[in-house]
Formats: structure tokens, sequence, C-alpha cells
């Protein structure tokens, strides 16, 4: 005899319950990409309108490993993020521009007056500073170069200045006893002289960190008016300075015949 207790622990039978699923009918096309296969295969279109399926062979598998399609050039990036206009004549006066003279002409021209520079690098590598920082803020690097020249008497000094000052344009002396700015490398002093060209013929901002100390008070000075001539430097950067922006351009154009 089976006790109640024992009869209520006895599962109940269970029912299955069946579910039907609704049946898709997949494209003989679509089976056919979807079938394992050893082989890759495409689809192409018809004449008719509609796909089929053609088997890529393994010699063209292989090619293509072995000449993918071409990629396509990545576009240069253009070397300052604004217009800078490309100077063509000898006889432009424009402060922003791009060089004509090359970065040998300024070389030699350097050295045939001076072949001992009071530099703490070599010629070489000081004008590729200039090179390098003016064509980044589209101040033009070659006619800059010239200045340097002027203002340092072609590195021999004898000023104010002295050459531990790495300061190629007299930046911040003001008179016979004001030595002016310091500057910890010949990199530093050509960047502060370009941003102090930039302050006068350019409300924007420079590209690097402003190492100019008088870069903000030209600005200040001059507001959202800008000088765009190296002769518009005449009684501004050198004083009285009647034919200072003159003199540069006369420079660089001897520079331009090395």
């Amino acid at each position: 005899m089976v006790s109640a207790s024992h009869r209520l622990q006895t599962p109940e039978p269970q029912m299955e319950t069946k579910v039907e699923m609704p049946q898709v009918e997949i494209p003989r096309e679509e089976r056919e990409v979807r079938r394992p296969s050893g082989r890759q295969r495409e689809i192409r279109p018809t004449s008719e309108g509609s796909t089929r399926v053609v088997p890529r062979s393994l010699h063209e598998r292989v090619q293509e490993i072995l000449a993918p399609a071409p990629q396509p050039e990545p576009q240069a990036l253009p070397l300052t993020p604004f217009p800078v206009p490309k100077t063509v004549s000898t006889y432009d006066d424009s402060i922003i521009g791009t060089p004509l003279a090359s970065q040998e002409q300024c070389v030699r021209y350097l050295l045939r007056y001076n072949p001992a520079p009071d530099i703490s690098v070599t010629p070489q590598q000081l004008v590729s500073y200039y090179y390098q920082e003016g064509e980044r803020e589209g101040i033009r690097p070659d006619v800059a170069f010239a200045q340097a020249l002027k203002e340092t008497g072609f590195f021999r000094y004898g000023g104010t200045v002295t050459p531990d000052q790495n300061n190629y344009c007299g930046l911040g002396t003001t008179s016979a006893t004001v030595k002016g700015a310091y500057f910890a490398s010949s990199e530093l002093g050509v960047r502060a002289h370009i941003q102090h060209l930039l302050a006068y013929a350019s409300t924007r901002q420079p590209l690097e960190p402003v190492v100019d100390p008088r870069y903000d008070l030209v600005r200040s000075v001059y507001g959202e008016s800008t000088l765009t001539r190296w002769e518009d430097l005449n009684g501004r950067w050198a004083v009285p300075g009647t034919t200072y922006g003159q003199s540069i351009l006369s420079m660089f154009r001897a520079i331009l015949n090395e």
C-alpha cells in the first residue's frame, strides 16, 4: 500500500508542447553563397537584371593577395593651416609670403661677408631655423634672415646686443644701455624674431607658444591694424629708420644673386 505522502511527491506526467516554426524560403542565390565550399564565390549581375553566383578560381584569389588593388595616395597636408600668398616677384615687398632664395644662397651670402659668424650653431643650422619658423608662420624666411644680417652686422654684433643673447633682431633693445631679450637657444631666438614680425603683419596668433616678449605689446598697440610691407617697419622697428625696410629688401635681392 502506498502512503498518501508518497503519492503527492510523484511528479505528474508532462505534456510536450511543440511549436511550429514558419519555414522561410531562402533565395537560391543566397543558398549558393552560404553553402560551405572550398572555393569563394561572388555575386555578379546578369544581362536580365538578376544576379548569379560565379565561383572565383584559386588563381584569382592568389592574384588578389599578390597584387592588391592600389590604394589612393595620401594627400600631403599643407605646411600651414591658413593660406599664404606665393611670392613670385623679386620686387614683392610683402612681409607674409613664401621664400624665393634657397637656404644655400643665404648661407653663401653670409659667409661671403663673414666667414666666422659669432653664433652658437652652424650657419646652415641657423638658416634652417629661419626657414622652419618662417614657413610655419607664413613669414618670408629669406627676407627675415636678411633682416637678421642687418641687425647683427652679419653676426659680428659690436653694439648693445651680444652673441650669447641669441637675439638676432634687437628685440627689447630700446637704447644704447638696454641689452634686450635673452633666449636659451638659437632656435628660440629665431622663433621670437619670426613671431615679432607676425605681430606686426597679422592678427593671427602664432602656431607655437609665444616666446617673443614684446608680442602682446605690439598686438595691443595695433589691434586690428597690420603692417603688410617691409617698408612699413620704417620708424617702427628701427627709429628713425627712414630706409630700414628698403635696406633689408636690398640685402635680400643680393642673396638671390648668390
